[in-house]
């Protein structure tokens, strides 16, 4: 077999210079050193939910029509900068703003019911209703 030489191509310093910079990024900010400088936790529909200004959540089924603007006012914990933390006790003042994006379903769970010996099988599924919200300030 013919090896193919134009494929191969040499190392410029400037792809080497490169190269070296990336790994020496990587190294530098390790995966676990990564922290969110603001977010807060809240609950609604009886679970908790992590709120990041900007970001998109998927929560129990809320009322209200796309576009809505909605507040949640059970605020449990606050996080503004590395300084600034608020624990509630056990919630905080003021709420987080948010913006219903749509009304969509969930994955579909399958329950299927047996009974051995019976000929008696009973295959049911069930979507969850959810709102997708977009969190605006916290």
């Amino acid at each position: 077999m013919a090896e193919n030489t134009d494929k191969v191509q040499a190392n410029t310093p400037e792809e080497t210079v490169a190269k070296e910079a990336v790994v020496e990024a990587v190294e530098s900010n390790p995966i676990e050193d990564i922290s969110f400088d603001k977010y807060a936790i809240f609950e609604t529909g009886g679970k908790q939910y992590q709120a990041i200004e900007g970001k998109t959540i998927a929560i129990e089924k809320l009322e209200g029509e796309a576009g809505d603007a909605i507040e949640f006012k059970d605020v449990l914990f606050r996080k503004l900068d590395a300084d600034n933390i608020q624990i509630g006790q056990p919630l905080l003042e003021g709420s987080i703003k948010a913006t219903i994006v749509k009304h969509d379903k969930d994955k579909k769970v399958v329950i299927f019911k047996f009974k051995r010996r019976k000929k008696s099988r009973v295959k049911t599924g069930h979507r969850q209703p959810l709102t997708v919200v977009r969190i605006e300030k916290i």
